[in-house]
């Protein structure tokens, strides 16, 4: 029967082991089926959704961290603006079809989760400084965007400035000579004219 389907046919109007039958006619064992895929469904969905929208996604294998690990890691991305994801390798891979970052159905064997971010630093970054504490949690690759990611490549990108990071330094270029300038502008005439002059002396010195 295909994924996410309806049920019908005889199965419809069977009576559960102690004779209970559903106002819908479905039978109770049914109805959690039908309930099973929906939200296997809507699951799929959700995830397709992310992986067409995000900017970098990382695979890597938990086995063996405790639940107060993933907290911690769960935390430590929500911090940094990235998140994680625990899904069946199979509904993974049923999501990826058809996004930029399919790449990465292969690395989905095993205990594996899903870090990503619209930061194409931020996921990386912070999955790499994680892995560095916490030996069984293994990076085995990722994506930015249609471009595949190996270990080293995650580690490469976890290596740059995260977009913040590029902002603030941005900000601090051209803040510097903003307050220069500010602080001349302010300044009496008199000593505007001052500061004019020692700047055309200082041109004529250096043409003779």
């Amino acid at each position: 029967m295909p994924f996410g389907s309806d049920l019908d046919g005889p199965e419809r109007r069977k009576p559960d082991p102690g004779g209970r039958v559903n106002p819908g006619g479905l039978t109770t064992a049914n109805r959690r089926e039908h309930l099973d895929r929906a939200a296997k469904s809507e699951l799929v969905g959700a995830l397709g959704e992310v992986f067409k929208t995000t900017k970098v996604v990382v695979v890597a294998h938990y086995s063996g961290l405790t639940v107060a690990q993933i907290q911690t890691l769960r935390r430590q991305m929500k911090q940094a603006g990235a998140s994680v994801k625990v899904a069946k390798n199979r509904l993974a891979k049923i999501a990826l079809e058809g996004s930029d970052v399919a790449s990465i159905a292969p690395l989905l064997k095993g205990p594996t989760l899903i870090a990503f971010s619209g930061d194409p630093v931020a996921a990386p970054k912070v999955a790499v400084d994680f892995a560095k504490t916490n030996e069984r949690f293994v990076i085995l690759g990722g994506a930015m965007g249609t471009t595949a990611l190996d270990p080293n490549g995650v580690k490469a990108l976890a290596a740059l400035p995260s977009l913040d990071e590029l902002r603030a330094k941005i900000v601090g270029l051209i803040q510097a000579p903003a307050t220069k300038i500010a602080q001349v502008v302010n300044a009496p005439a008199a000593k505007l004219a001052r500061v004019v002059q020692a700047y055309a002396s200082k041109s004529e010195g250096a043409a003779a």
